[in-house]
């Protein structure tokens, strides 16, 4: 863990884009003046698109990278999937990163008039994109911008779709939840629980642990100097959790700036968090932590 206690953090936001050109070029530009590193967009039916919004903001933007967190990858076919992949990459001129997750939201699948793989089958399509991207970026116009393509971000909780993470992505996100196979319900992962998944991704990863950027998404955060109190009112996310478990969540980030920045330094120290992702809601507050982060 020493060695990635000395990498540097980077910190990204997953913006939900406006239904306005202006308002998500003015929210893109807030990022990245607040010194944010990556713009996310999220890959849901009854949300903009992620490519476009994407090219947008590297038009509004000047050096954030730009990430599909993450794409619904059971929606995709793997050619026209590397065609836009490709072709975003070229116009974006090398700053995207390329999130892939199963998709897991059973009530979008029903809005699209497409089955509701099981999550093996999910996994298996994933697999098979990843393998095809490869190839088609490789052999295949439009190429990517970025040789062999762009940066590969994995996200997931159960053993079999981090185990193809540890082999195959660049970066692997970590949720700190777990939801159910329909995806309509989650639950919230201890500081334990996530501990025992970042060991298994280092083990499946062997000789290439170290070389893998582990990023968390950051549910909440509350900025405020009564942290017992705070943290009472967001008791709801995991009554099932002891006091002492719920106060050392770490996708919940609650008390002083100060605080939580030391908090953020523990879990790198601890877990080997270096690239964390807070929502769009949190943008502007998370700013002041980002600052004595720097």
């Amino acid at each position: 863990m020493d060695l990635a206690a000395r990498k540097p953090f980077r910190f990204g936001v997953n913006l939900t884009a406006p239904a306005g050109r202006r308002e998500w070029v003015d929210k893109s530009r807030k990022a990245e003046e607040l010194g944010y590193d990556v713009v996310c967009v999220p890959d849901h039916l009854g949300a903009p698109a992620p490519f476009p919004a994407l090219v947008l903001a590297a038009e509004a933007t000047s050096s954030v990278r730009l990430c599909p967190f993450v794409l619904n990858t059971s929606f995709y076919n793997p050619a026209l999937l590397a065609r836009d992949v490709a072709c975003t990459d070229q116009y974006v001129e090398g700053r995207l990163e390329l999130g892939l997750g199963t998709g897991y939201v059973k009530a979008e699948f029903d809005a699209a008039g497409l089955p509701f793989p099981g999550p093996g089958a999910r996994i298996d399509h994933l697999e098979h994109t990843v393998r095809r991207l490869r190839v088609l970026f490789a052999e295949e116009e439009p190429r990517p911008a970025q040789h062999p393509g762009p940066p590969l971000l994995m996200a997931g909780h159960r053993d079999r779709m981090l185990r193809l993470a540890a082999r195959e992505a660049d970066i692997v996100g970590f949720s700190g939840a777990t939801f159910d196979h329909a995806g309509t319900s989650a639950s919230v992962a201890t500081a334990e629980q996530l501990g025992e998944r970042v060991d298994f991704v280092r083990r499946e990863a062997g000789e290439r642990a170290d070389r893998i950027e582990l990023n968390l998404l950051i549910q909440k955060v509350v900025l405020t100097g009564d942290r017992e109190s705070a943290l009472q009112s967001l008791r709801r996310y995991a009554p099932e959790l002891t006091d002492e478990q719920f106060s050392d969540v770490p996708i919940l980030l609650v008390g002083t700036a100060r605080q939580v920045a030391d908090q953020l330094r523990a879990q790198r120290e601890r877990f080997g968090f270096t690239y964390l992702t807070v929502l769009a809601p949190d943008m502007e507050t998370f700013a002041e932590v980002i600052e004595l982060l720097r």
